[in-house]
C-alpha cells in the first residue's frame, strides 16, 4: 500500500492532528512563512515525490485570516506539492468557502462556487474530499475532478440514538430547502433505534434577503423531542425562529444539529434562555467561536475529523468511501 502523507497548515492543524490519529499516521512537517505586504510561502519539509498526499484545510474565515487567504494558501501549497513530484494530491476541505453561492439568484450574479472549483482544479488537485456541501448536486456539478462527499448525519444519528431512550422523536427541517438533509437523519436514526421517527418541516421563505414565515410547523412535533438539523449555522436567526416554532407547537424538548458552526457574533443568542436545549456541531470549523460563551454544557462538538481519517484510510487501501454513508455506525 502507498502509505498516505498528510499535511495541515497551522490554521487547520488541530483538525489535521485528529484526522492523522484517526487514520493511523502522523502529520508531515511543513514550513509556513509570512512576508511583508501579506505575502506568504508554504512548502513541505519532506520529499513528496511519487507519494499520495492529502492536504487538510478548512476554508472558513475568522479574526486570524479570511476565507480568501486560506483558499489562496491551500491553492499555492497544492501547486507546490505537484511541482515537487507528488503523484496525487487530495484536498480535504471540511468547510468549503463560497459553498452557498452555487447559483444565480439575481441578474448578473456570480456563481462563485464554480469559480472556486476551477481554481482548485487549475493547480492540479486530483481529488476533493468534502463534508456536507450546502447543495450536493450543485457542488458535484461544479467540479470536474473526482469528488467524494462525506456527511455528518451518521455521527449525529449515533449521538441521538445513545440519548433519546424510548421517547418519541421528530427530525425537523428549519425550511423546505433542507428537507432531504433532515430526512436522511430521520432514516439513519430510525435504523439505529429500530422504530418510527417522525419528520416535520417549518414553513420559511426568503426573498431579497427578507425572511418570512418560520412559525408554522408541518408534521408531528407535539409531545415529542424535536431535533432541528441544518448544514450550517451563521447568525442563528433561522434556527432561533425554528426553536420557538417547535416549542409553540408543543415539543417537549428542542435540540439543534448543524455540521458547520460558522457562528457570527449574533449567534451567541443560541446559548441564551430562548435557544435550543442542546446545540451540536462538528469540528469542521475550529476553534468554534462559541467556545467561550458560557454555554453550561449545551454546546457539543462532534468529531468529523474521525470521519475524514477513516475516509483517507479507505482511499489509501482502495476501499469504498461511499460505504461510510451506510446505515451502520462508523467502526461497527
Amino acid at each position: 500500500m502507498n502509505r498516505p502523507m498528510l499535511f495541515a497548515p497551522q490554521a487547520s492543524a488541530e483538525f489535521g492532528r485528529r484526522v492523522a490519529a484517526a487514520c493511523g499516521c502522523d502529520l508531515s512537517p511543513m514550513e509556513e512563512r509570512e512576508f511583508e505586504g501579506g505575502e506568504h510561502k508554504t512548502r513541505p519539509l519532506v520529499s513528496v515525490r511519487g507519494r499520495d498526499v492529502y492536504v487538510v484545510q478548512s476554508l472558513s474565515g475568522d479574526e486570524a485570516a479570511s476565507a480568501n487567504d486560506r483558499l489562496c494558501r491551500l491553492l499555492f501549497f497544492i501547486a507546490g506539492l505537484k511541482d515537487c513530484g507528488a503523484a496525487r494530491v487530495t484536498a480535504c476541505v471540511p468547510f468549503m468557502a463560497y459553498g452557498r453561492k452555487d447559483r444565480r439568484t439575481k441578474e448578473r450574479d456570480p456563481v462563485t462556487l464554480r469559480y472556486v472549483a476551477q481554481l482548485v482544479e487549475a493547480v492540479g488537485t486530483d481529488h476533493v474530499l468534502a463534508l456536507d456541501a450546502h447543495n450536493l448536486a450543485a457542488f458535484e456539478n461544479a467540479f470536474r475532478c473526482p469528488v467524494d462527499h462525506l456527511e455528518a448525519a451518521p455521527l449525529m444519528a449515533d449521538d441521538l440514538a445513545a440519548r433519546v431512550g424510548d421517547g418519541q422523536v421528530s427530525i425537523v427541517s428549519p425550511d423546505i430547502g433542507g428537507a432531504k438533509r433532515a430526512q436522511r437523519l430521520q432514516e439513519l436514526l430510525a435504523a439505529r433505534l429500530d422504530r418510527e421517527v417522525g419528520f416535520a418541516i417549518i414553513d420559511k421563505r426568503r426573498s431579497s434577503g427578507v425572511v418570512s414565515g418560520g412559525d408554522l410547523v408541518v408534521g408531528p412535533v407535539e409531545g415529542r423531542h424535536a431535533v432541528l438539523v441544518d448544514d450550517l449555522i451563521s447568525a442563528g436567526t433561522t434556527l432561533m425562529r425554528a426553536v420557538q416554532a417547535c416549542r409553540k407547537a408543543g415539543a417537549r424538548g428542542v435540540e439543534a444539529f448543524a455540521t458547520h458552526g460558522v457562528f457570527l457574533p449574533e449567534a451567541r443568542q443560541l446559548l441564551g434562555p430562548d435557544g435550543p436545549d442542546r446545540l451540536v456541531v462538528t469540528d469542521s470549523i475550529l476553534p468554534t467561536r462559541l467556545a467561550d460563551a458560557g454555554d453550561g454544557g449545551r454546546l457539543v462538538v462532534l468529531e468529523a475529523s474521525a470521519l475524514y481519517g477513516e475516509a483517507i484510510r479507505r482511499i489509501a487501501q482502495g476501499e469504498s468511501v461511499v460505504a461510510l454513508r451506510e446505515m451502520q455506525p462508523l467502526g461497527r
